[in-house]
């Protein structure tokens, strides 16, 4: 990357900028990963100036980074931020943009990259890459061009594929950046590695060794002040449809062939399209949804909402590996704790040669795969009590990420995915196929959720784990909510070792 380079952000002055964009390309640079001809501009319609922009962004950094700031390499730093005052989806706003970059970029000689980033309303994406090729501005005969654009792809199916289309009408897919940071976090990376590099668990990661795979995001905060976007969204729209379908084709997906972004997305979008899709009358069998009390009176949301806080969903991979093995996803807010993870319960021994205790069985073995905030990995299995014939408990090998590597290990997931994209390497962001399947799998969902004969919304108490039916969701097969460390969960929000 010698060449002259510039990540331009369409909405700079909003708070994705100053909280995740702006520390993380710091980060990047304190470790020297960026290009010594690296720029970050800044255009939004509320932008005063370069001068105005770089002083925001040192407040920015004081803030939700005070951690890391060094005054001396952050003046450093910000010498490369520039900013201009303009709206996007208005022509004359790229014109003078692209006036403004080749000024600069002229200066420099030599070749001059650009990576776009999208930080604006969603509604928009379609118009301003519109604009970028009508302004010329995504032509790649000096330089590559691409762009990055920021969830939600599309609120359905129908514009979903509205998205893709207008975009491919501008650009090649080699040139769209997909972000979800769920697939940047260093933890879910991670999941790759532990199933591909250790030969002990891909022989048992099937239908023959595995009964059920859980996958949870639980959000301990409410809306808060996105309560007129929440209301319009609600947990499937937010959650499901991107960040635990790319955990689900993760922990699915067959070995790919190489770690090429081409291999990798191959076989994720290979799961999604084995996914069963649930018909309207099979989804009140297959999922439920769920709105804590208290979710009509916050700010911006409609007194009648019937929008879902809470989801919980049952899937079936039809291939060889995971036939018959079902998939529990769930999310929601106000829930009892913030965590995300993946737990893989393994099959029950299939003869129990022991004399136990009356009422007492073997507990089956558990995976578990904290991906935030106790990172980390648990291996739930059976010993034998001392002094006893043959009572058992269970016990945990615990792995953490701060213990191993020392706590502030784990970069932010905007340092990963803005430097893949700097590079090129769409490993880590979402292709249109599976932007699609993903929305093929979750618009029967939104349907049968907004018809006349709704599956009921039930309600839950803040700080609990969701409501009652969740539980009896799991407990009508004999099984539980686990979360990602290895515990029980119930609705309650009693959390009880097992």
């Amino acid at each position: 990357m010698a060449d002259t380079t510039t990540l331009v952000i369409f909405g700079a002055s909003g708070d994705l900028t100053r909280r995740k964009l702006v520390p993380a390309l710091y980060h990047l640079d304190r470790k020297g990963r960026l290009p010594d001809g690296f720029r970050l501009v800044g255009m939004a319609r509320t932008l005063e100036s370069a001068q105005g922009f770089r002083a925001d962004m040192t407040s920015a950094m004081q803030t939700f980074a005070p951690q890391s700031f060094d005054p001396a390499s952050w003046e450093t730093f910000a010498g490369r931020l520039d900013a201009l005052r303009g709206d996007p989806a208005e022509p004359g706003g790229l014109l003078a943009l692209d006036q403004h970059l080749r000024k600069s970029e002229e200066a420099a000689g030599g070749r001059a990259n650009r990576l776009y980033y999208l930080a604006i309303p969603p509604h928009i994406y379609a118009e301003v890459i519109t604009g970028l090729g009508q302004s010329g501005m995504v032509g790649e005969s000096n330089g590559w061009r691409r762009v990055v654009i920021e969830k939600p792809f599309g609120s359905d199916l129908a514009t979903a594929r509205e998205l893709n289309l207008a975009t491919h009408r501008v650009l090649g897919e080699n040139q769209v950046f997909r972000i979800d940071h769920y697939l940047g976090k260093e933890t879910v990376q991670n999941i790759l590695v532990f199933r591909f590099a250790n030969s002990i668990f891909e022989p048992i990661w099937n239908r023959n060794y595995i009964d059920h795979v859980q996958i949870t995001a639980a959000e301990s905060v409410g809306v808060e002040h996105r309560g007129n976007f929440y209301d319009r969204v609600g947990v499937l729209r937010d959650i499901f449809q991107n960040h635990l379908m790319q955990l689900l084709s993760i922990a699915a997906m067959e070995p790919p062939t190489s770690f090429q972004a081409d291999a990798l997305r191959d076989e994720r979008a290979k799961v999604l399209r084995a996914v069963r899709v649930w018909q309207p009358q099979e989804v009140a069998q297959h999922a439920l949804r769920g709105q804590y009390e208290g979710y009509l009176h916050e700010e911006g949301v409609r007194p009648q909402s019937q929008t879902e806080t809470f989801a919980a969903l049952r899937l079936y991979i039809d291939n060889w590996r995971w036939q018959g093995v079902p998939f529990f996803l769930r999310s929601g807010k106000s829930l009892g704790g913030k965590a995300t993870g993946i737990t893989i319960q393994f099959k029950s021994v299939p003869h129990v040669m022991f004399p136990l205790p009356p009422g007492q069985s073997i507990r089956p073995n558990s995976l578990s795969l904290c991906l935030q905030p106790d990172e980390g990995m648990h291996l739930q299995f059976e010993v034998k009590i001392p002094d006893t014939v043959t009572e058992m408990r269970s016990v945990d090998m615990e792995f953490h990420y701060d213990e191993a590597f020392g706590p502030g290990a784990l970069p932010d997931a905007y340092e990963r995915l803005l430097l893949d994209a700097l590079m090129g390497d769409a490993s880590l962001f979402a292709r249109a196929d599976s932007i699609e399947l993903a929305w093929t799998l979750i618009d029967p969902l939104l349907r049968a959720f907004q018809s006349p004969g709704a599956p009921p919304l039930h309600p839950y108490a803040p700080g609990s784990w969701g409501p009652g039916a969740s539980d009896a969701f799991l407990a009508a097969e004999g099984r539980a909510w686990r979360n990602a460390c290895g515990r029980h969960i119930d609705a309650s929000g009693a959390s009880q070792a097992e």
